[in-house]
């Protein structure tokens, strides 16, 4: 039989609702209670004492409705609760799906050993910018990792603002850290040839590798066979292996062909002949005889060993890339090709980075 409802107290599937107007808007609740006379009364008393407190300026829509899509945005009171550790462990649960493994991963260690630690049990409301700039100067970490730190905090305090917990976004104020660009310091041929000269087989071919073609170490590990062609002597970029994972290049302009010259070519032979079970990839790690893991392995056990034994003062791998770089521009070659071939999408980074190897 049906039952004459009070005015605002509806009927939604198996629960009774209640319809309000609050700040000019109607709003509808599921108060998750089925039809019964004892419920309807309930509603209805339930009902007044909303209708009581919007009257008397005193309505707190999270202590009625604590799980309502609406709640956080208009409950002052759980907006004055929300922690800073909430927001950014909500904001890396949003954008898991979104982004890439080893992104995710630099995110959730800023959050982790970083910004919990340090702001984790601040109100949202509470923050200000000049504490973020203070602490960021007390870090003796580079600029480009402060402002990587600094973007899941951006973007979590972005979405509080979306999302009606504060008016004010105090991130807006905090500047970014300078980022000082290290400088190259590539390898002169005398030098290169002292650290060949130290390494024997596929440790050789790598390294040897990396010198002849520029490559990042991630883009080294992840060459496979099928990205060689030895008929046009030229290899093509289609991925890197990064924290462990293979991925296509991070931006198009990585993807790319790269010309093999002489010894570059030599490498890759001597490597063919030494291919193991005939795996996909072309460089193996010769302890685990499997696909190298990573570019510290390859600097721990190959690289300083080799600059140790060498003589050569010492710089990190990256320099192979730089050497590369410095070469190709001291000879002559075309800026724009040589930003091609390195995997850039402009020669404004040549320009920058390599301006006194250009004639």
């Amino acid at each position: 039989m049906d039952r004459k409802l009070p005015r605002g107290v509806t009927v939604r599937g198996n629960s009774l609702q209640l319809s309000f107007s609050y700040q000019g808007q109607r709003f509808r609740e599921s108060l998750r209670m089925p039809d019964t006379k004892p419920n309807i009364k309930a509603a209805e008393l339930k009902l007044a004492a909303i209708q009581h407190d919007i009257a008397m300026g005193k309505f707190d829509y999270g202590l009625h409705f604590p799980r309502s899509k609406h709640a956080m945005r208009l409950s002052q009171s759980l907006q004055q609760s929300v922690t800073i550790d909430q927001i950014l462990n909500d904001w890396l649960r949003r954008v898991k799906e979104r982004t890439a493994y080893s992104t995710l991963r630099d995110y959730s260690s800023a959050v982790t050993y970083h910004l919990i630690p340090q702001f984790g049990t601040l109100k949202v409301m509470e923050l200000k910018s000049s504490q973020v700039e203070e602490w960021l100067s007390s870090l003796d970490i580079s600029g480009k990792r402060k402002r990587n730190i600094l973007i899941p905090l951006r973007q979590a305090f972005e979405d509080a603002v979306f999302d009606g917990l504060i008016e004010q976004n105090p991130m807006l104020r905090v500047r970014n850290p300078k980022h000082e660009r290290s400088e190259p310091r590539p390898f002169n041929q005398d030098e290169v040839d002292r650290i060949l000269s130290v390494l024997a087989g596929v440790e050789r071919n790598l390294i040897c590798f990396a010198f002849e073609t520029g490559l990042r170490t991630s883009e080294l590990i992840a060459l496979m066979w099928k990205d060689v062609d030895l008929e046009s002597k030229q290899i093509h970029v289609r991925r890197a292996c990064v924290r462990g994972h293979i991925k296509e290049t991070k931006t198009s302009s990585g993807w790319r062909s790269v010309p093999l010259s002489p010894s570059a070519y030599e490498s890759l032979i001597s490597q063919q002949f030494q291919r193991y079970n005939h795996d996909s990839f072309v460089f193996y790690d010769p302890k685990s005889m499997k696909r190298w893991g990573g570019d510290q392995i390859i600097r721990k056990r190959v690289w300083k060993k080799a600059i140790q034994a060498s003589g050569v003062k010492y710089r990190n791998p990256y320099q192979t890339r730089h050497t590369y770089a410095s070469r190709l521009l001291s000879q002559g070659e075309n800026p724009l090709k040589v930003a091609y071939q390195m995997g850039h999408k402009d020669w404004g980074m040549i320009r920058s980075v390599y301006g006194r190897w250009v004639k």
